[in-house]
This record gives C-alpha cells, sequence and structure tokens, in this order.
C-alpha cells in the first residue's frame, strides 16, 4: 500500500515557527516519525512539501493509480485553495487531511476547511501525533474498504 504525503506551505519552516503553536518539531523530525510508523503498518511512503499550490494540484492529480491514499496538510492553502478542493474531489484517491494546530481553536479565517469536505476525514491539534493519527487512519479507511486486505 502506497500513502502520498503532502505537505503544504511554510511547514518547511517547522522548528523555526511559532512554537507555541506549531511545537518544536521540524517536518524532517515528523516525517521520520511517520515513515518509522509506515513501516510498523507494512505502508509504503512518498513525501513531499511545497510552497506551490500548483504543485500540490499536480501531485494529487497524479495519485490515481500510483498511491493508495493522501495523507495532506494543506496548510494556508486550507482556507483558501478551491483548486485543491477539486483535485482531492477529481482524483478518486481516499484522503485525510492533518494539521498540527487545532484550526478551529486559532483565528476565525481558521475555522473553514474547504478541503476537508473533500476529504475521509481531518485530524488536529495532535502535533506531529496528527500525522501519526491521520496515516493510521487512512490505512485503517483502505483496508476496510478491501475487505481487511492490504
Amino acid at each position: 500500500m502506497r500513502i502520498l504525503v503532502l505537505n503544504g506551505p511554510n511547514l518547511n519552516l517547522l522548528g523555526r515557527r511559532d512554537a507555541g503553536i506549531y511545537g518544536s518539531a521540524t517536518l524532517d523530525d515528523i516525517l521520520s516519525g511517520l515513515k518509522a510508523k509506515a513501516a510498523e503498518l507494512g505502508v509504503e511512503l512518498e513525501c513531499v512539501q511545497t510552497n506551490d499550490e500548483g504543485e500540490l494540484v499536480t501531485r494529487i492529480g497524479q495519485a490515481a493509480g500510483k498511491s493508495d491514499g493522501i495523507l495532506i496538510n494543506p496548510a494556508a492553502y486550507t482556507h483558501t485553495s478551491v483548486a485543491l478542493r477539486d483535485a482531492l474531489e477529481a482524483c478518486g484517491v481516499p484522503a485525510v487531511e492533518v494539521h498540527l494546530s487545532n484550526i478551529h481553536a486559532r483565528e476565525e479565517f481558521r475555522h473553514r476547511s474547504l478541503t476537508a469536505a473533500r476529504c475521509v476525514g481531518q485530524i488536529s491539534g495532535f502535533g506531529a501525533d496528527s500525522y501519526i493519527l491521520g496515516l493510521e487512519a487512512i490505512v485503517r479507511n483502505l483496508r476496510a474498504r478491501r475487505g481487511g486486505k492490504g
């Protein structure tokens, strides 16, 4: 089973950004833990970080046939990108949206996710563990779709 892990804008700055909101872990730290969990679950990850909305859209569009599921932190594009929403809807690959912070406890403009409605679910507010929980959720979802196989 292959999972595409997509990270949006400014997540490359983790570890230097506001630790009170995002924690002190770098994206590499988070992905290292995620890869360890993936090995436990017997799944393969492809991890991408980009600040470019178009590249995220392209990667989502290419996921069909290459990836079984998507784990996505769209970051700021969560609240603004109709293009990501449409790509998630069109690609036909199940996705789980994750956020380090609880977006519903932050500024009002962050309370609305344009992308979550096109995902199987959303996990937010658990720091780096949001990624682990999201990976477990997408893997369980995919295995349930396959009748427990894979």
